[in-house]
């Protein structure tokens, strides 16, 4: 089952600062929902472990983050791909670009596609996408808090 969910947030801080955050183990692992740990491999490649309740299932999954397309300080694509066991999985990327808005803020847009499957997947898509997006808003905004602040 594929997912398409897109967005802004305005951050009050200047576009360097926002990059910085957005490649910065520490404050997205803070900013994940459910988001246990998250450790950097190499520059682009984090390891992470969510948990995640999407409806009646809880579920820990294990995956892989990369960071492609790089244009510092102004875009990137995060992808990542999360194995949850009986659970199922879950994998996607967001294309997120950075804009100047005034010397001290930034505007990020993000465009995301998420694909699920397993026993996730059989909880219907109205669920899965109203889940997905509170997520991602979740996200964006508690990041935005973190780096604005």
């Amino acid at each position: 089952m594929a997912l398409v969910i897109e967005g802004e947030e305005r951050i009050a801080a200047p576009v360097e600062k926002v990059w910085e955050a957005l490649n910065d183990p520490e404050i997205l692992k803070e900013a994940i929902p459910g988001c246990q740990s998250l450790e950097k491999s190499s520059d682009t490649e984090m390891a992470a472990t969510v948990v995640l309740k999407i409806g009646p299932i809880k579920a820990t999954f294990n995956g892989e983050v990369t960071l492609k397309n790089l244009k510092p300080p102004h875009s990137y694509t995060i992808q990542g791909e999360g194995k949850g066991g009986i659970a199922g999985f879950a994998k996607g990327g967001a294309d997120v670009t950075l804009t100047e808005d005034g010397p001290d803020a930034t505007v990020l847009k993000y465009a995301a596609k998420a694909e699920v499957g397993g026993k996730i997947a059989q909880l219907g898509s109205r669920l899965i996408q109203s889940t997905s997006k509170k997520l991602a808003g979740q996200f964006f905004s508690t990041f935005g808090e973190k780096v604005g602040a």
